[in-house]
């Protein structure tokens, strides 16, 4: 099979303009006529829906502690056989992950050595001149299976500060491929989970035209690309990321409940399963004529009103879950639940399927891979069915029946800390805050 080259941007730093230079490049190549596919390392859900409208196909994650070798192939292999270059964004710091062995820690480092692709460092010199070269050789030596092949500088002050930097990058043999002076125009608008969604942003097209237009300016696009490489894969042989829940399901979507992941909705299709969309916002019901439910995560509490009065929803998903499979994840699981509290203090009645009650008012970051064992069976495998996949959110929980029975899975951190029970399972519907990345 023939794979597509790829190049993957990453950073010494969260914060430093990963994601304004690849959706720049993103559309501008997709301006010259090129077939660009974007993909994220790491659990987001926020920039491949970014690097989709910026190149008008589907952005696949990448995560080399929640996959299998496997399934990363196929991805990738689904990427790159379908397109003339594939530019991935890093996540955090380029080496930042968890302690696993090499190769398993979630960093982007690891998903550029797996798949051959050279590494562009996007630096913010913000605040620095050489030294910034100094920061860039230690990214350069840090990891031996990687290779920086050039550096994009971010938030340049001046012409002499941008050759101040320059020099220092020319001491140190790395070529510096262009820069982006500071323009609070290129900044996108954030939340508190990450940038607004692509769905919300005004005028998208316009900003990814705008962010396209300062990179076609700024960078050398025709080197950048040169230093591309074949994407490099073994073995494409992958059963679905997360069993289908059933051949008809029900997906609800819209600014509320948009956090699922692209590989996911793939591998369900392989799988031959129909994916039904619904709006809960609309006060659409699920389709009568699906065989299972699922409510992703995505921003239920600036919601909540709307969802408590779309009583069409509520009394259409509480008859589906008497007969049918129902999972919520995050969000989902806080629509399921009994109450949520937005950010006001204000508290909105549910769904009341499961018996929890949750708070945005009350907030506490939870973050982090987890790894879950199913306790019963249920819509997404039998008892004792290994699923890896993370939480991220702000939410917490105010009341919670936190029995074994009523439990949906024991979870561990990526260290393999007990962190208990989570989620709940009554009749038919299921719900954590856990998001599923993989079957393990």
């Amino acid at each position: 099979m023939s794979l597509a080259p790829g190049l993957l941007f990453a950073a010494p730093r969260s914060g430093s303009g990963k994601t304004t230079v690849v959706l720049g490049l993103q559309r501008a190549l997709v301006r010259r006529g090129l077939r660009v596919r974007g993909a994220k390392s790491g659990p987001d859900y926020i920039d491949p829906a970014f690097h989709a409208a910026a190149t008008g196909a589907p952005s696949f994650n990448y995560d080399s502690f929640a996959m299998s070798r496997p399934l990363l192939s196929a991805l990738a292999a689904h990427s790159a056989g379908e397109a003339d270059i594939v530019i991935a964004e890093g996540s955090m710091g380029l080496f930042d992950g968890v302690r696993q062995e090499t190769g398993r820690t979630g960093a982007s480092a690891d998903i550029a050595a797996l798949f051959g692709w050279p590494v562009i460092l996007i630096l913010d010199v913000s605040g620095h001149a050489q030294s910034a070269a100094a920061v860039a050789l230690g990214c350069a030596r840090f990891d031996p299976r990687i290779e920086i092949a050039g550096v994009v500088l971010n938030k340049v002050a001046s012409a002499r500060h941008r050759k101040l930097v320059e020099d220092g990058l020319e001491r140190i043999g790395l070529p510096a491929l262009g820069a982006l002076m500071r323009d609070n125009d290129l900044v996108l608008p954030e939340r508190h989970l990450g940038l607004v969604q692509a769905g919300e942003t005004d005028e998208l097209d316009q900003r990814l035209d705008h962010l396209a237009d300062a990179v076609e300016i700024s960078v050398d696009i025709d080197k950048l690309l040169a230093l591309g490489r074949p994407t490099q894969i073994s073995t494409v042989a992958s059963d679905a990321a997360v069993m289908p829940l059933g051949q008809r399901i029900a997906l609800a979507s819209d600014q509320a409940f948009s956090f699922v992941y692209p590989h996911v909705l793939a591998g369900w299709r392989a799988a031959g399963a129909e994916i039904v969309p619904f709006s809960p916002l609309a006060n659409e019901p699920p389709p009568e004529n699906a065989d299972s439910c699922w409510l992703p995560g995505g921003y239920p509490e600036l919601h909540a009103g709307r969802i408590a009065d779309a009583q069409r929803f509520l009394q259409g998903l509480r008859s589906f879950a008497q007969t049918r499979h129902v999972h919520g994840e995050c969000g989902g699981y806080m629509v399921l639940g009994e109450t949520l509290e937005d950010g006001d203090g204000h508290v909105h009645r549910m769904a009341g399927l499961l018996p929890v009650s949750t708070s945005y008012a009350k907030r506490k970051i939870h973050l982090g891979y987890r790894v879950a064992q199913l306790l019963h069976d249920g819509p997404l495998g039998r008892a004792g069915q290994r699923l890896i996949g993370h939480e991220f959110h702000y939410a917490s929980i105010t009341r919670s029946d936190t029995s074994r029975e009523a439990g949906f899975a024991s979870i561990t951190d990526a260290e393999g800390t007990d962190l208990g029970i989570v989620g709940h399972r009554i009749g038919l519907t299921t719900g954590s805050f856990f998001h599923a990345i993989s079957q393990g």
